[in-house]
C-alpha cells in the first residue's frame, strides 16, 4: 500500500514575550506582561488570601479578600497611590507598579480584615461538624488574621441569617447555604470549564422570596435574597408550579416526563424547564435533557464544585458527615474508570474508600476529573466481593470455596488437558494494569504456547487489527497530547463522543475552543450536548455509512479537509470505527493525504496498556508483529526463554473467533478476566461459548455472569488494592500507588502461581524486574502493516415482520450507565442521563410520534422501549444508549452500530419517581 503525505507549512513563531517590572512589598519583580497580580506576588513568596480567585478559572473579583495598596505611573511618569485598594486577582501587572500586600501595607491588612468580618457576619462558626473542618481556607485566613492581630473578633452580635438545609442540587450534591459566601467559584467552574449551566448565583442583596398573599403566589416582583441555586422550589423556596392549579403547567410536566416531586421551577415559579435558563443545559425547543431522578441533567462533572468550594456549603452526599481530614489516609492515584489517565486522589478511613478527589496534573486533567471517577468507587467492595478461590463440586455442581493451593491444582489440571484437545483462548479484559496485562501476555505465549489471547470486549474487526498495528501499538507517548490539542488548529472527531468516553479531552477541547486555539468538526451519527458544547461543526451520517462520508469529505466538506492540512490539526478516533467496515483504512488515508496527527481514543483504562503489553493475537509486547521472527526473537530475549522455547508465530484468533471455537468445541477451553458478557458485539454467542467449554478458569473481583460457567475462580485485586501503571490514550505512563493494605493478589501474582503449579517461571513477581525488561524491550522499529481495508457494507431491513418502520441504529455508551464498576452508587447513578431513543425527524413523521411518547425499537430478537426524542440524529436513523437500565442494545436486540431495527409507536409507560431510583 503506496502512501502520499502532503508536506506541511511551518509552524508560525511564537510572538515574543514582551515583560513588565514592578515592585511587590519593595522586591523589584519582572513578569510577563499581563499577569495576574496575585500570580505575581507568588512568583516573590507572597501568597495574599483569596476565596473567589482559581488559576483555571476567569478572574471575578467576587470576595474581595485580596485587596492589595496599588501605586502605578500616571501619563507624566509619577507614581501615584490608587485612592483605594484593589483586587489583586483581577488587575494585571503594568510597568512600573508598586504592589504593597497585606505583609507590609496596614490599608491592605485591614481592608482584608475588614472583608473577612463581613464574610464571618452570617456564616456558621460550626467548623467541628463542617465537612471542609480542616482543610477550609476560610478557617484558615481567619485564623491567620487572628493570629496577626488584624481581625481578633466579630463585632456582629444579632441573630445570623440561616436556610433550611441541606438541600439536593443533584441526588450528588448537597448544599447548605448557610455557609456559601458567594464567592462563584461554582457557578463560573460550571459555566467556563464544563459548560452546563446547572447552578446559578440568583437574587439581589439580603431579602427575602416572595411571599403568597390571599393564595396568590406574587412572583412578579419582590426581592429575593441572593443565593446558590438551580431555579428549583427546593432549593429556592420558590412556590410548587403544580400548586396553581393550571392545567398547562400540569400539562406541560407531563409532557416532559416531569414528577411533582421533582419541583422543577422558572424564577418566577414558572416550570424551569421551559424558562429557567439555568435548569441545565440541553434547553432546545421546549425540551430539556432529565436525569434519572427525573430533574434537568446537571452535568458529568459536577463533583468538581464540591472540591473547589472555599467552605463546606456544598457537600457529598456519601461523604458527608463521614470524616474529618485528619482521619483519612490519602493516596495519589490514577483513574479506572476510562482511558484519560486522569490523577485522583484516594482518601480511606479505617480500610475504607470513604470519597475521591481530582489530582493536580497540568498536562492530564489539570484538576478536573469526571463524576464517575470522583464518585465511583463502591463497585469494589460489595457484598459479592471475592475473597477465596471457588472451584465446582463435581456432586453438586456448585462453586464453593476453597484454598489457593487446590484452586491453583484443579486450574493447573484442567488448563494442561485443555492445551491438548485444542488450545486455551484467553479474553483478558480491557480493565488491566500494564504489569497484569504483561503477565497474561506472557502467560498465553509461554505457558499456554497460544496466540489466541484477546482484550477486546467490544466490536473489532481485522482491519481493526492492522490499524492499531499501523498506527498505535509501540508508538508511545505521541505528538497528540492534551496540551498540543490546545491548540491544534483543527481536530476533527471520528465515531468518538469524548464528553461520554473520555471526559478529561472533552474538558480540554472545550478550553482550547473557548481560547480560540480550536475549531472542532464531529462526524457522527447525533447532535449531542458535547457536541453543542464544543461549538462543533457536525457532520450527521447515517449509521454505517461513515466511512463513505469520510471518503467524500473533499468534495462535501473542502475547507475542513483544508484546514487538516494546517500545523497541529489532529483527527482523534474513536474505539468504535471498529464497528463500521472501511472506516479506519479511510482515517488513515485521509490523516496520510493531509499530513493531520491522528491518535486513536480508547475507552477503557487498561486498553491501550494491553495493547503495548501484548494482548492481541496479532501483537507482541511493544507493537511487535507475532509473524515477524526478529520481532518474536527479541521478547524472547527480554522474557529470558531457552534457547529451546519458542514463541508462536501464527496470529492467533481475536475475541469472535475464540468464542465461537470454544462454542464448537475446537478450543478445549478459555482463560477469562474481568469482561461483562453485555459488553461483547454478540452476548448470545459469548453465553454459548462459556457454557460450551471444556474448562473454564475465571480471574475477578466480583461475582458476575461469565464467572457462573467457570470451573476455577481466582479473586483478584481491583485498582485501590494495589499499585501499577495504567497507559492512557496518549500513550502517557500513568503509575499509581497502593491506596488499601489487602492480602488480595494481583491478575500478575495469580498467572505468576498459576504458572508454577504448571512448571513455568512466569518472572513477574518481582515488579522491578518486570519493569527493567518493558524497558529493555522497548517499541519496535521495525516494518509496520498496511491497513486491511474492507468494503463499507450497505445496511440491509431487517426481515422480521415486527410493525413500524425501517430504521437503522446509532449507539454509544453514555459516560454513566448500567456499567459493573458503578455498582453500588445509587447517588450517581440518579444523576446519568435518563434513557432516552432520539428517532429521526423523518421517522418521527411517518409514525406521528410527539416528543416524549414511548416508542418500540425492535428486531427479530427483542425490543427496547424509551420515551422518544425527535431529531438530533440522521435521517432514517433512531439512537439509543448501548448500556442503560433498560437498554442493553447488544444482549436485548443482538444488533449494534449500523444494523438494522425497526421503529413504531408503543403504549404509555411509566417512568421512576426519585424515590425509587434512590431506593
Amino acid at each position: 500500500m503506496t502512501e502520499t503525505t502532503t508536506a506541511k507549512p511551518a509552524a508560525p513563531a511564537e510572538p515574543p514575550v514582551e515583560m513588565v517590572s514592578m515592585t511587590i512589598d519593595g522586591q523589584p519583580v519582572s513578569v510577563e506582561k499581563g499577569t495576574l497580580l496575585i500570580r505575581a506576588a507568588e512568583q516573590v513568596g507572597v501568597r495574599i488570601p483569596r476565596f473567589c480567585d482559581h488559576p483555571l478559572l476567569a478572574p471575578s473579583a467576587n470576595c474581595r479578600q485580596c485587596l492589595v495598596e496599588v501605586a502605578m505611573p500616571g501619563r507624566d511618569g509619577v507614581v501615584r497611590p490608587m485612592p483605594k485598594p484593589q483586587p489583586s486577582c483581577a488587575m494585571t501587572a503594568m510597568e512600573g507598579m508598586e504592589i504593597s500586600t497585606q505583609a507590609t501595607s496596614e490599608v491592605a491588612a485591614k481592608a482584608q480584615a475588614g472583608t473577612m468580618e463581613f464574610l464571618l457576619v452570617n456564616h456558621p462558626l460550626d467548623c467541628p461538624v463542617c465537612d471542609k473542618g480542616g482543610e477550609c481556607p476560610l478557617q484558615n485566613q481567619a485564623l491567620e488574621l487572628m493570629a496577626s492581630g488584624a481581625q481578633s473578633a466579630t463585632r456582629f452580635t444579632d441573630v445570623k441569617r440561616t436556610f433550611p438545609k441541606p438541600l439536593r442540587l443533584t441526588s450528588n450534591v448537597l448544599l447548605d447555604r448557610d455557609r456559601c459566601i458567594l464567592c462563584q467559584r461554582c457557578v463560573r467552574f460550571a459555566d467556563q470549564i464544563p459548560g452546563d449551566p446547572f447552578i446559578a448565583l440568583q437574587g439581589r442583596g439580603g431579602g427575602h422570596p416572595p411571599a403568597d398573599m390571599d393564595g396568590v403566589p406574587e412572583h412578579s416582583g419582590g426581592l429575593y435574597s441572593e443565593q446558590i441555586g438551580r431555579f428549583d422550589t427546593q432549593v429556592l423556596d420558590f412556590y410548587e408550579a403544580d400548586s396553581t392549579g393550571d392545567p398547562a403547567l400540569s400539562t406541560i410536566r407531563g409532557e416532559h416526563g416531569l414528577s411533582a416531586a421533582a419541583g422543577l421551577a422558572g424564577p418566577g415559579g414558572d416550570p424551569g424547564v421551559v424558562s429557567g435558563a439555568a435548569a441545565g443545559p440541553g434547553i432546545e425547543a421546549g425540551r430539556a435533557d432529565l436525569d434519572v431522578s427525573g430533574r434537568p441533567f446537571a452535568s458529568y462533572f459536577s463533583g468538581n464544585i464540591i472540591q473547589i468550594c472555599p467552605v463546606g456549603a456544598l457537600t457529598s452526599a456519601r461523604y458527608r458527615f463521614r470524616a474529618r481530614p485528619m482521619d483519612l489516609v490519602s493516596t495519589d492515584s490514577v483513574t479506572e474508570h476510562d482511558a484519560s489517565g486522569s490523577a485522583i486522589r484516594v482518601d480511606m478511613r479505617r480500610g475504607t474508600v470513604l470519597r475521591r478527589l481530582a489530582g493536580n496534573d497540568p498536562e492530564v486533567n489539570e484538576e478536573w476529573i469526571t463524576d464517575k471517577d470522583r464518585f465511583a468507587f463502591p463497585w469494589s467492595s460489595l457484598e459479592d466481593r471475592l475473597t477465596t478461590p471457588l472451584v465446582r463440586d463435581e456432586d453438586t455442581g456448585e462453586l464453593v470455596p476453597t484454598s489457593w493451593s487446590d484452586a491453583l491444582d484443579v486450574a493447573a489440571t484442567g488448563l494442561a488437558r485443555a492445551a491438548g484437545d485444542g488450545g486455551v483462548g484467553l479474553l483478558p479484559g480491557g480493565r488491566l494494569t500494564l504489569e497484569d496485562a504483561w503477565a497474561w501476555s506472557r502467560f498465553a505465549r509461554t505457558v499456554l504456547g497460544t496466540n489466541d489471547i484477546d482484550q477486546r470486549v467490544r466490536h473489532h474487526s481485522a482491519e481493526e487489527d492492522s490499524f492499531l498495528a499501523k498506527r498505535v501499538a509501540g508508538t508511545g507517548l505521541g505528538a497528540v497530547t492534551y496540551r498540543s490539542l490546545e491548540r491544534a488548529g483543527q481536530v476533527l472527531l471520528v465515531a468518538l463522543e469524548p464528553e461520554d468516553e473520555c471526559g478529561s479531552l472533552f474538558l480540554r477541547l472545550r478550553k482550547g475552543v473557548l481560547a480560540g486555539g480550536v475549531s472542532v468538526a464531529s462526524l457522527t451519527a447525533r447532535l449531542t450536548a458535547g457536541s453543542r458544547k464544543l461549538s462543533a461543526q457536525t457532520i450527521l451520517t447515517a449509521p454505517g455509512q461513515e466511512a463513505r462520508a469520510l471518503a467524500v469529505l473533499p468534495k462535501t466538506h473542502p475547507e475542513l479537509v483544508e484546514a487538516l492540512g494546517a500545523p497541529g490539526a489532529t483527527i482523534l478516533v474513536g474505539e468504535r470505527a471498529a464497528a463500521v467496515p472501511g472506516l479506519l483504512a479511510v482515517i488513515d488515508a485521509l490523516a496520510a493525504a493531509t499530513g493531520a496527527r491522528l491518535a486513536w481514543v480508547p475507552r477503557r483504562a487498561g486498553e491501550r496498556g494491553g495493547i503495548e503489553a501484548g494482548l492481541l493475537p496479532g501483537l507482541l509486547p511493544g507493537g511487535r508483529p507475532v509473524d515477524q521472527a526478529e520481532a518474536r526473537a527479541q521478547v524472547e530475549s527480554a522474557w529470558g526463554l531457552p534457547p529451546s522455547q519458542h514463541l508462536p508465530s501464527a496470529a492467533g484468533r481475536d475475541a469472535t473467533a475464540i468464542l465461537t471455537a470454544l462454542a464448537e468445541g475446537e478450543l478445549g477451553g478459555a482463560v477469562i478476566g474481568g469482561i461483562d458478557l453485555r459488553d461483547f458485539p454478540d452476548p448470545g454467542l459469548a453465553r454459548t461459548a462459556l457454557g460450551s467449554a471444556g474448562f473454564l478458569v475465571q480471574l475477578e473481583v466480583r461475582r458476575s455472569e461469565a464467572g457462573e460457567h467457570a470451573d476455577v475462580v481466582l479473586p483478584v485485586a481491583p485498582a485501590v488494592e494495589k499499585n501499577g501503571t495504567f497507559v492512557n490514550w496518549e500513550g502517557r505512563v500513568r503509575p499509581f500507588g497502593q491506596a488499601h493494605v489487602s492480602r488480595s493478589r494481583t491478575d500478575r501474582q495469580a498467572l505468576g502461581m498459576l504458572a508454577a503449579e504448571m512448571g513455568h517461571d512466569l518472572g513477574v513477581d518481582d515488579l522491578e524486574v518486570l519493569h527493567s525488561q518493558i524497558e529493555a524491550l522497548g517499541l519496535w522499529d521495525g516494518p509496520r502493516p498496511a491497513i486491511d481495508a474492507s468494503g463499507v457494507a450497505d445496511p440491509q431491513d431487517s426481515q422480521d415482520e415486527a410493525p413500524g418502520v425501517p430504521a437503522v441504529l446509532a449507539t454509544h455508551k453514555p459516560m454513566l450507565d448500567a456499567g459493573r464498576l458503578q455498582d453500588g452508587e445509587p447517588f450517581l447513578a440518579a444523576t446519568a442521563l435518563r434513557p432516552v431513543a432520539h428517532v429521526g425527524a423523518d421517522i418521527a413523521a411517518r409514525l406521528s410520534l410527539t416528543p416524549g411518547a414511548p416508542v418500540d425499537v425492535t428486531t427479530a430478537a427483542g425490543t427496547i422501549t424509551l420515551p422518544a426524542v425527535v431529531g438530533g440524529v440522521a435521517d432514517g436513523a433512531v439512537w439509543l444508549p448501548e448500556c442503560s437500565q433498560g437498554s442493553t442494545v447488544h444482549q436485548t436486540l443482538d444488533a449494534g452500530h449500523g444494523s438494522p431495527v425497526r421503529v413504531a409507536a408503543a403504549g404509555p409507560t411509566s417512568s421512576p419517581t426519585p424515590a425509587e431510583v434512590l431506593r
